[in-house]
């Protein structure tokens, strides 16, 4: 019925007239596409599956996960009830997400939302399943096929304008490092332009943090980073995938603080209603839309990454990966995990984070269920270590959380690198570095605010006796042969991957110039790719061309590089 009544739509009957003349076929024929992509891109909704899938999911759960803990639901209820549109844009870790959020969307008294999913998912019988359970399928690529992307769009609205909620991942793909991805902005796009279609509506985007204390595809992820091509889904993929199904530990469902898409157009660009179009008309492409969107995928990424939760595997994950050769004492193991709990609890990253109220030694008894660490007793006492491969997993849960210690990791590493410094020094430091941080890690804070921070980190340092205030807005550090001093180089050890990358990509910046951007590139790939296998850096994203792309483009936009007549690039 939908799809019938779609394809007489004014917005759809011009599409396909115009397929028919630009194809030289009949109507009929180009009215026989659109309603083939209508049947591949439609969700098929069955309140009987989903009362069905509830019963077997609390089952599964039950099974699978020691609880899922969920934050923030009564923001997304308040919209509900108030009769929002609502679109949840979480981060994408796992193909456990689209049934773990529908799940506890649906046990919070709240419409499940059809979910946009990738159409290599549609296969069968998963693809039956998940359209019935509110999943409509999208191409990778909309580029040349002018009718699908109208039939799409139009989809999308009606979906928007019946009042149904929506799902869709911003980063398009699951995170194969376990940090955010740049946002893909074209569902994001779409979903302004449903408000240009005249959505009556108030219409309010739901950023969503997933954590998990184990991802069940983190080997495979680390097998594609190392050049493996990506397997086709299929019922076979998803036969061996249940064998590997055991006890995950804890599941974390954390819902950010929502973005009501009405008034932060009237922020950005208050004449937006002058865009609105009805009918056969195509949705206005205005000026502002690319700008506006970006704007608005980069709030979403930040947003998400003010609702990241600790948990228990991924602390451990940060302490154990800052030592050296990977290997703690179980004593100072759960020293370190209550130092990063009390400093992210009274300086918190942000009001919405969770940070668990147990202390380091359930922690640690938490995450040894899980037997990602080895643990050895020598004699003097437990020593928990991670070996080669497993440190390279471990990243992944390390990298979730990155972004909520880079800062006091940072200052950290500025305390031990000057030992008696003044904190207009480390405020300058940790502004200059801002904008780099906040491309690659979606760090939500503003410049401005930097140094508010600082002197904030500083005053919880001087309390945990990591460092000494000396008069005069002027510190130094513990001393050398003390306990606080050894858990001032652990946390500042967070962020020497970050640092020396920075390292690698400035300091070519200066010696090799003028140079192509691309050749830039492409020798800080091949030099961190040396580094790491001389000096035993694990994380993949150490080398990523991605995130030394990202630097580059963020160096360029501050301005530390300027372009010769021929394009390539001399530093400031």
């Amino acid at each position: 019925m939908v799809i019938q009544d779609l394809l007489d739509t004014p917005a759809l009957q011009q599409a396909i007239a115009d397929e028919a003349r630009s194809k030289k076929i009949s109507q009929a024929q180009a009215r026989k596409i659109a309603e083939k992509y209508l049947h591949e891109i439609a969700a098929n909704y069955s309140d009987t599956l989903v009362r069905l899938l509830d019963r077997f999911m609390t089952w599964c759960w039950s099974r699978i996960y020691n609880g899922i803990h969920i934050e923030g639901s009564e923001r997304v209820r308040e919209l509900a009830e108030a009769g929002h549109e609502i679109v949840y844009v979480p981060c994408h870790r796992s193909h456990m997400d689209y049934l773990l959020l529908s799940y506890v969307i649906y046990k919070e008294g709240l419409v499940p939302p059809h979910i946009a999913a990738g159409v290599n998912l549609n296969f069968f019988p998963a693809g039956p399943l998940f359209r019935r359970g509110g999943a409509f399928f999208i191409r990778r690529s909309f580029r040349g096929n002018k009718l699908y992307s109208t039939v799409f769009r139009e989809y999308l609205n009606r979906l928007f304008q019946k009042g149904y909620p929506v799902e869709y991942f911003t980063e398009g793909g699951r995170s194969r490092t376990g940090r955010l991805l740049p946002p893909k902005t074209g569902m994001i796009a779409m979903t302004v332009q449903g408000m240009l279609r005249g959505q009556n509506r108030p219409m309010s985007l739901v950023p969503v943090y997933l954590g998990y204390e184990h991802v069940m595809e983190v080997g495979t992820y680390l097998k594609e980073l190392k050049g493996k091509s990506k397997d086709k889904e299929s019922v076979w993929q998803v036969l061996s995938s249940l064998r590997h199904l055991r006890n995950f530990g804890h599941g974390y469902v954390c819902f950010g603080k929502p973005i009501n898409l009405g008034e932060t157009l009237e922020q950005l660009q208050p004449n937006w209603r002058d865009s609105i179009t009805t009918g056969a008309e195509e949705p206005e492409r205005p000026k502002w839309l690319t700008p506006t969107v970006n704007l608005l995928a980069n709030q979403i990424m930040y947003h998400i990454n003010d609702a990241a939760a600790l948990n228990s595997v991924n602390l451990c994950a940060l302490a154990i990966l800052s030592s050296e050769q990977h290997a703690l004492s179980r004593e100072k193991l759960v020293n370190q995990l209550n130092l990063y709990t009390q400093l992210l609890r009274e300086v918190p990253y942000s009001r919405l984070a969770y940070v668990p109220e147990t202390d380091g030694e359930a922690l640690w008894e938490l995450a040894k269920k899980h037997d990602k660490f080895i643990v050895e007793n020598d004699g003097i006492g437990e020593l928990i270590r991670l070996d080669g491969t497993t440190a390279i997993a471990m990243t992944y849960y390390r990298n979730n959380i990155i972004h909520m210690v880079i800062v006091p990791a940072l200052l950290a590493a500025f305390a031990l690198g000057h030992k008696r410094f003044h904190a207009d020094q480390a405020e300058q430091l940790l502004t200059q570095l801002h904008p780099l941080l906040q491309q690659e890690l979606f760090i939500s804070h503003r410049a401005e605010d930097m140094g508010l921070w600082v002197r904030a980190l500083l005053e919880q340092f001087v309390q945990l006796g990591l460092i000494q205030h000396v008069g005069d807005a002027q510190y130094r550090v513990a001393q050398r042969d003390s306990q606080a001093y050894a858990q001032l180089v652990l946390l500042a050890r967070s962020s020497s991957e970050t640092a020396q990358r920075y390292a690698i990509v400035l300091e070519l910046l200066q010696q090799a110039q003028p140079i192509s951007r691309n050749d830039l590139e492409q020798y800080a790939v091949q030099l961190a790719e040396r580094l790491s296998a001389i000096h035993g850096i694990r994380a993949p994203e150490f080398f990523d061309k991605k995130v030394l792309s990202t630097l580059v483009a963020t160096l360029k936009a501050e301005g530390y590089f300027n372009l010769t007549d021929s394009g390539d690039i001399l530093a400031d």
